[in-house]
């Protein structure tokens, strides 16, 4: 029988497997804006996988209550850990979780975080409801927050045959002159990775279209 859920049980995993002389490494490749506890990716992935089979998940409605627990610990890993918590349990998202999946962007924020969220989960939900959520995702993508632009530019980062193209390309251009580099590299990204499913749409765009070299680049680098 599993054992039931606690967040505690998480930190003493980690905590048990903390590494300084990783740790210093780690935070340097992240710019230094997160402390680390020094868990490199495979060990976190199999230490949770272990977690997520000894203990029951949360409730449905404590989700959140849950992964704000670990997300707010100030090093990296535990925000890692909330992401994997919600992986865990995303069949029960819904589309009145945009705020708190908005919130989660906006804190703690670097590529790593945001890239798992926006086309992970917040994509889940746009594809709920496609009007309601081009609603949502137009107004992020006026956001005077960078990553959740980037969110927004990002989230339909998976969906192959299901691409509103005309959501895509009207976000694209809302940010074409953008002189952040996470702008002009979720533009390039997005478009490469459309580009596998349509490459000629995505060549007339970028053709047709003033981008930044860096989204230009970005785009076409895997097929022109």
């Amino acid at each position: 029988m599993k054992k039931t859920w606690h967040h505690q049980d998480i930190i003493e995993k980690f905590e048990a497997n903390r590494n300084e002389e990783l740790a210093g490494p780690m935070a340097a490749y992240m710019k230094g804006h997160f402390p680390f506890l020094g868990i490199k990716s495979p060990l976190r992935k199999q230490l949770l996988k272990e977690h997520f089979t000894e203990y029951t998940s949360p409730e449905p409605e404590q989700l959140f209550e849950e992964v704000w627990k670990l997300y707010n610990l100030p090093e990296r890993e535990y925000q890692y850990a909330a992401i994997a918590l919600i992986e865990k349990m995303k069949k029960h998202l819904t589309l009145g979780d945009f705020p708190v999946l908005l919130e989660f962007i906006e804190t703690k924020s670097w590529w790593d975080s945001v890239d798992s969220i926006a086309p992970h989960f917040v994509g889940q939900l746009v594809k709920m409801d496609r009007e309601y959520g081009e609603k949502i995702m137009l107004e992020w993508s006026q956001s005077d927050n960078m990553w959740t632009d980037r969110s927004a530019i990002l989230h339909q980062l998976k969906f192959k045959q299901q691409t509103d193209t005309e959501l895509l390309f009207m976000i694209i251009k809302q940010h074409a002159d953008s002189k952040e580099f996470f702008i002009q590299k979720a533009i390039g990204w997005a478009l490469r990775e459309y580009a596998k499913t349509n490459s000629d749409i995505v060549t007339n765009f970028v053709e047709g279209n003033s981008l930044k070299p860096l989204s230009k680049r970005e785009a076409l680098k895997h097929f022109v």
